[in-house]
């Protein structure tokens, strides 16, 4: 079964992750398919805390693919974050 899920990385203490799409059977940290975005818990400032390729998520999950709980609740946060963002710059404009 494909999966999409975090695939840590980052220093010890100082953990980054990457949205992954993998086989099931596969390590945490091992082979994928394809990355999808990134998460850093550790942003400050103005350092960007997710990007995720929402149209890739869409076609892996459109081909069978399970969302990982963490990553479903990251997705749905950044979702709703990217429209009230678009929203914002067209009252803007």
């Amino acid at each position: 079964m494909v999966v999409i899920r975090l695939s840590r990385g980052g220093s010890k203490k100082r953990p980054f992750y990457h949205f992954t799409v993998a086989e099931s059977h596969r390590a945490r940290d091992g082979a994928f398919i394809e990355k999808l975005g990134f998460f850093n818990p550790g942003a400050k400032g103005q350092e960007e805390t997710i990007r995720v390729a929402l149209d890739r998520i869409d076609f892996w999950v459109s081909q069978g693919a399970q969302m990982s709980p963490r990553v479903k609740k990251l997705v749905k946060g950044y979702r709703k974050s990217s429209v009230a963002g678009s929203e914002s710059d067209q009252d803007a404009a």
